[in-house]
């Protein structure tokens, strides 16, 4: 039986979807390219409730909510914190929960976070009623099968996903009609020096190895010189437009994966609106719950897996710190530590963490004797494998604590080596 052509006639305004939002109701909402603008600005525009608490990950436009005028009723808390939110985090306005990615659908699968409603925007139905979490399932999907009600967007120009990205069309309690489309990002202009240690990790990648790349300058100057590579796989959180080149010049085919062979595996995609015409209605993108694509059980089983993540600081002892700066929540921890054992479980896999060697204008080295007070170690040292800099590559795996100094001591910036070294000889009470 075909699906009621006559849905739209359903559609009421934004400020009715939200006004089903229970006084100190818990509301997840849906992120990355996603995130449901008009939902956010009919919240905040409501008068008749005394509080409500917001879960998310990182979203991407306007985030009215994250106004300090907003914070008394509308309480944020994030499992990844993104620029709109880190004021307010570190203000005391909102809140941050440290949580592997993986794990967030458990938390609401398990009940421990409840919710009464979840904010998502989706493509139109179909003829079989079935709609789509369109660029980001991550934790959504999760949301939707768990929370109270289901509130929506209906997007004409939201990709159409393949994968487990299905919500059903009688799922839904109440939606409003849009058609702004996914978020859409520029990629970042590269520095220099984030050329070079693109080029480093490229010389790292192997034919036919899996890719798990982010966005950014990097992860694009890492993607931007493989085109010389043969038979690339990609099993990854997310990935951008960097991928897209490179499917079109034949050199990611997926053709020796073991999970989820012959399709790109993706657990959101950001970027262009290239992108985004590229992921609608593609078979060969399979949109998967974070759960699924960060799972290291399945990450490991593809071969010669390439995990590429950031960081902010590395110690002399190989600790790494990526999702804050002392006490001040960046970011989180995401999906780091996952890609990082899964690839170094892999047969032949390299888990890399990338960073420059200095910040704030060469004036700060990102490799430091200690970490910072109040510092949030993502991936442990023992964890830690390769690291690279735009002064080459190490990889730590198996060294002592003096050898793994010594080696982060050479891809550190020449300015600080001396300093480097001296504080290296007074942490393990030796001598150069």
């Amino acid at each position: 039986m075909t699906f009621d052509p006559m849905w739209r006639s359903r559609a009421v305004d934004a400020a009715a979807v939200v006004a089903k939002v229970p006084d100190h109701g818990h509301v997840f909402i849906q992120g990355a390219a996603m995130t449901p603008t008009p939902l956010l600005e009919a919240l905040c525009a409501r008068r008749d409730f005394e509080r409500v608490t917001v879960y998310h990950l990182h979203l991407e436009g306007p985030v009215p909510f994250a106004a300090p005028e907003h914070s008394p009723r509308i309480r944020s808390v994030s499992f990844f914190t993104g620029p709109a939110l880190r004021g307010s985090v570190n203000r005391g306005e909102a809140d941050f929960v440290p949580v592997f990615l993986k794990d967030v659908p458990h938390l609401f699968r398990r009940g421990i976070v409840e919710l009464d409603a979840c904010f998502v925007r989706l493509s139109p139905p179909d003829r079989h009623g079935l709609c789509t979490l369109g660029t980001s399932v991550d934790a959504a999907l999760e949301a939707t099968r768990r929370a109270r009600l289901v509130l929506a967007v209906i997007d004409e120009k939201v990709p159409r996903t393949h994968g487990h990205t299905v919500v059903p069309f009688d799922r839904i309690d109440a939606f409003c009609l849009d058609d702004a489309g996914p978020h859409a990002r520029a990629a970042a202009p590269r520095s220099k020096v984030e050329e070079t240690i693109g080029e480093i990790i490229a010389a790292l990648v192997e034919d036919g190895s899996t890719l798990q790349l982010g966005i950014g300058a990097i992860p694009d100057a890492v993607l931007s010189r493989l085109g010389h590579k043969r038979d690339l796989g990609v099993h990854t959180e997310m990935f951008s437009d960097g991928v897209v080149d490179l499917v079109e010049q034949g050199v990611i085919t997926n053709r020796f994966k073991a999970i989820h062979a012959g399709r790109l595996a993706t657990s959101f995609v950001m970027g262009s609106e290239r992108l985004y015409r590229f992921v609608d209605d593609n078979p060969l993108v399979e949109m998967h719950p974070c759960d699924r694509t960060n799972d290291i059980e399945l990450i490991r089983k593809n071969p010669r897996v390439v995990a590429v993540n950031s960081a902010l600081a590395v110690d002399l002892s190989g600790q790494v710190q990526a999702d804050s700066l002392g006490h001040q929540i960046y970011s989180g921890i995401g999906g780091q530590m996952d890609f990082i054992q899964g690839a170094a479980l892999s047969e032949g896999g390299k888990p890399i963490i990338a960073l420059p060697s200095t910040a704030k204008n060469g004036t700060l080295s990102r490799i430091t004797p200690t970490l910072v007070e109040g510092a949030g170690v993502v991936t442990t040292r023992g964890h830690v494998h390769w690291v690279v800099t735009e002064h080459g590559a190490v990889n730590l795996f198996g060294q002592s604590l003096r050898r793994r100094g010594e080696l982060l001591v050479s891809i550190a910036h020449p300015d600080f080596r001396p300093s480097l070294r001296q504080a290296l000889a007074g942490l393990r009470h030796f001598t150069f």
